[in-house]
């Protein structure tokens, strides 16, 4: 009599397991970033299941989530460039997927793995290609913006096409082939060697301007001060020149007075400087011209 209750309280034990097992398997939560592709018997089913509670075949479905936030990955990219030099680069790409196409892109690419290797790393190939034909190989050094806008909107149109949105890209790195980096050093090397050529050349124009300049304002000098010299006696030109000649050449200068036979001229008086004990008793010598 009392194994009645007892199976009666084990089957609804049973019951309610099987009940709340089959509630959990009945629904799936779908976080923010995130959105939901159910399969029913291995077959992807239309609309997105976007962020939420929905609801499900238990046992026969399953719900693939993918993450619908920025993505980042690094892509290399080798490709010739218009005058044919070897280039290769290494772009940061940043891209989400379309919360409205993730049905499509379950059913053509699969995994968030497949969308990288199978769409993103060829056509980031493909995009390279494109943009860096555009340009030579100085012109790609000199116009990195403009090759990175280019790759930009290539990339972008391909992108779109497998539902996936480019927000970003940057150059991380790029590279030449030997050859072509060991000419642009020569290059610099040979620019930086003509600058400084041109500056020594202007450096010496300058210093023989100011040569010339120094030499017409000495020059200059010298006439005013003949001319100035001339209105008192002409000699006193010669006399100056003369005191100069001796100060330059060290010799000791001669301790006399000479007088010109004309009534009218200039004694000229040397600079006798300090006279010592003996010199200063003895008279001044003078002399007249014959």
């Amino acid at each position: 009599m009392k194994s009645a209750p007892t199976n009666i309280a084990w089957s609804l034990l049973v019951i309610g397991a099987i009940a709340l097992f089959l509630a959990f398997n009945s629904f799936v939560v779908i976080n923010p970033g995130q959105a939901g592709v159910l399969s029913i018997l291995g077959k992807a089913q239309d609309g997105t299941l976007l962020e939420g509670i929905h609801l499900k075949p238990p046992f026969v479905s399953q719900v693939d989530i993918y993450d619908v936030t920025v993505q980042k990955f690094e892509v290399p990219a080798q490709s010739s460039t218009k005058d044919l030099q070897y280039l290769s680069a290494s772009f940061a790409i940043n891209f989400r997927l379309d919360p409205m196409r993730i049905v499509e892109i379950r059913r053509k690419q699969g995994t968030l793995a497949n969308i990288v290797s199978k769409v993103i790393a060829p056509q980031t190939q493909e995009a390279f290609k494109i943009a860096a034909a555009r340009r030579t190989a100085e012109e790609s050094i000199t116009q990195r913006e403009e090759l990175r806008q280019d790759f930009d909107i290539a990339l972008s149109q391909r992108l779109e096409k497998y539902g996936i949105v480019l927000l970003d890209t940057s150059v991380v790195d790029v590279k030449f082939s030997d050859e072509f980096a060991h000419a642009v050093e020569d290059k610099q090397i040979a620019e930086q060697q003509a600058q400084r050529a041109v500056y020594i050349a202007q450096q010496a124009q300058q210093e023989a301007q100011a040569e010339i300049n120094r030499a017409k304002g000495k020059a200059e000098a010298q006439r005013l001060l003949a001319e100035t010299l001339k209105s008192a006696g002409g000699q006193l030109v010669l006399q100056k020149e003369a005191i100069e000649a001796w100060r330059e050449g060290g010799a000791q200068m001669p301790r006399v007075l000479v007088m010109g036979k004309d009534a009218g001229s200039v004694p000229f008086l040397f600079n006798l400087g300090e006279p010592d004990a003996e010199s200063a008793t003895e008279p001044m010598s003078s002399k007249g011209a014959r």
